[in-house]
């Protein structure tokens, strides 16, 4: 998949990359996420990317975080 998700969709993408089930991701589910995208960024703009889409710090990213980052690679 290399098109942007939008509504439903990234909801259900965000969803099954929540392998934890707590409605947040980590840096391995961000990661996961990426690759069914179809995305090809290297380790560091992974890792940056996630660091500005954790908006609040708290280490994990929100689905409305989630969405944010989505929306803006666009």
């Amino acid at each position: 998949m290399t098109t942007t998700p939008a509504g439903d969709d990234l909801h259900t993408l965000f969803t099954r990359a929540d392998l934890g089930g707590d409605q947040r991701l980590d840096l391995m589910e961000f990661t996961l996420v990426l690759e069914d995208l179809g995305l090809s960024w290297t380790r560091a703009e992974t890792q940056d990317r996630f660091e500005k889409a954790d908006s609040n710090l708290d280490g994990f990213i929100s689905f409305e975080e989630f969405r944010a980052v989505m929306e803006a690679r666009g």
